[in-house]
């Protein structure tokens, strides 16, 4: 492809960059998240802040702690689940113009944000920290303590190029813990789709969902499968979801299938009637604050850490931006040369790594799922005083 028909969406200056580029990204073999893109296409966000995606809903996480059947606890488990999908997958596309590649976290980075209570929903926290940097790792909490609500989880990605698309293979997953009224408790295990980054010779690019997520716990197993345009509906975005009693509970057997695009609305195929979900409301954006005892952001906050770079990309400096961002990555290479040099390494804040996570073990069998073990990070309930206030 030629400088010419790089595609309107990139700006002229830029072309013949973004060609070379995604001509080095089809010639390139294994992992691509170490490579540099174009500054235009540059997020000013860093990973470690996408966690945050997983409650831009707050109210309908909240209602799962409300929910009195485990049925209904289950159904609202899928619900928040497939309207948390917007958020992590769609909506830069409405505010930046298309997909942004996102700062590289450091280690040891941290991000700690809340969700106010409002209507009676609860306070909810979320804490987040770059527990590793090759490859790169995002482990987060998220705890509704009111609603006895609690997410943990660790989140990796391994991208390649295939066919024109930029295919990201989401390692990790996610385990949510619902402790209930009678002191008992309800854990839901969350695995990660697919995608795939479409639009790239056009220097527009954008999020399709691919593979399938399983939603397993509370006495259910499910599995969300995810198509592009044209597979369920004609429509970009489709999923289906497929939720069925675990076997060996009892009862008649009752599968529950839902349809729609999880970026707008979807609806009850089999198991009930009328309308799933709905996310044409408007998100609420996590308030981010400050991990320090007074509420200040520590250096190695995100926020705080890629200021200056945010400013330069917010402002079209790119210059300005590419020269704080070669800085930082400069001064993380100089520590991780000294720890190797002492023969020490970085030491995580809030959490600890297992090789192994019974919870996923347990629920994975239900689903078959594979690989049949995976590693945790263990949150070490260490909030800092700030969320206490």
């Amino acid at each position: 492809m030629s400088e010419q028909t790089a595609g309107e969406a990139v700006p002229a200056a830029q072309r013949g960059s973004w060609t070379s580029f995604v001509k080095s990204l089809a010639s390139m073999s294994g992992d691509l998240s170490s490579m540099t893109a174009p500054s235009f296409i540059l997020s000013p966000t860093s990973l470690t802040e996408f966690p945050a995606y997983w409650c831009e809903r707050p109210e309908l996480f909240a209602a799962i702690g409300d929910a009195q059947t485990p049925e209904k606890r289950y159904l609202a488990v899928v619900e928040w689940f497939i309207s948390t999908l917007k958020g992590q997958y769609t909506s830069r596309n409405e505010s930046m113009g298309s997909e942004k590649k996102p700062l590289n976290p450091a280690l040891g980075e941290l991000f700690y944000g809340t969700w106010p209570d409002k209507n009676g929903r609860g306070k909810t926290n979320l804490l987040v920290e770059q527990v590793s940097h090759h490859p790169p790792i995002t482990a987060y909490v998220i705890e509704n303590a009111s609603k006895g609500l609690k997410l943990v989880g660790h989140n990796a990605q391994k991208t390649s190029f295939s066919t024109g698309s930029i295919i990201v293979k989401q390692l990790g997953h996610a385990v949510l813990t619902v402790k209930l009224p009678s002191g008992s408790t309800e854990e839901y295990l969350l695995t990660l789709p697919r995608l795939r980054i479409e639009g790239l010779w056009y220097g527009s690019p954008y999020i399709e969902l691919t593979d399938h997520s399983n939603i397993v716990g509370g006495g259910w197993v499910g599995s969300v499968e995810y198509k592009g345009k044209g597979y369920f509906s004609g429509k970009a975005h489709s999923f289906k979801a497929t939720l069925n009693p675990q076997p060996g509970m009892g009862g008649a057997h009752k599968e529950i299938v839902i349809e729609g695009q999880w970026n707008t609305d979807s609806h009850f195929v089999s198991g009930g009637s009328g309308p799933f979900h709905n996310v044409s409301t408007p998100k609420e954006e996590v308030h981010a604050i400050g991990g320090g005892t007074g509420g200040e952001m520590g250096p190695m906050e995100t926020r705080e850490l890629w200021k200056l770079v945010a400013k330069g990309i917010r402002e079209n400096d790119f210059d300005s931006a590419s020269r704080e961002k070669s800085r930082i990555e400069n001064e993380q290479r100089q520590l991780r040369k000294e720890e190797a040099d002492k023969g020490t390494t970085w030491e995580l804040k809030h959490f600890k790594h297992s090789e192994s996570d019974p919870i996923y073990e347990h629920l994975g069998k239900l689903a078959k799922l594979t690989p049949p073990t995976e590693d945790m990070y263990v949150f070490q309930e260490n909030w800092p005083e700030t969320f206490k206030a």
